[in-house]
C-alpha cells in the first residue's frame, strides 16, 4: 500500500461520510449515494490517479446533479 493512497482513501471516505449524513438528513438520494460511493470505492481500487479521479467526479455530481 502506498501512504499517499492512504491519505487520500481516508480523505474521500471523511467527505463520503459527510455526503452520507446530509443525504439522509435531507432524504436526498444523490449525495446519499455518492456518500456511500465515497466511503467505499477506496478499497477496491490500488491506483492513486484513478483513485483521485473517481474520488473527485464522487465529489462534484451532488453539485451539478439535482433529483427531488
Amino acid at each position: 500500500m502506498d501512504t499517499n493512497l492512504l491519505i487520500f482513501g481516508c480523505l474521500f471516505s471523511c467527505v463520503g461520510l459527510g455526503f452520507f449524513t446530509y443525504g439522509k438528513k435531507q432524504r436526498s438520494v444523490v449525495p446519499l449515494g455518492c456518500g456511500i460511493g465515497l466511503m467505499i470505492f477506496p478499497y477496491f481500487i490500488s491506483d492513486i490517479k484513478l483513485v483521485l479521479l473517481i474520488g473527485i467526479a464522487l465529489m462534484l455530481i451532488p453539485y451539478f446533479v439535482r433529483i427531488d
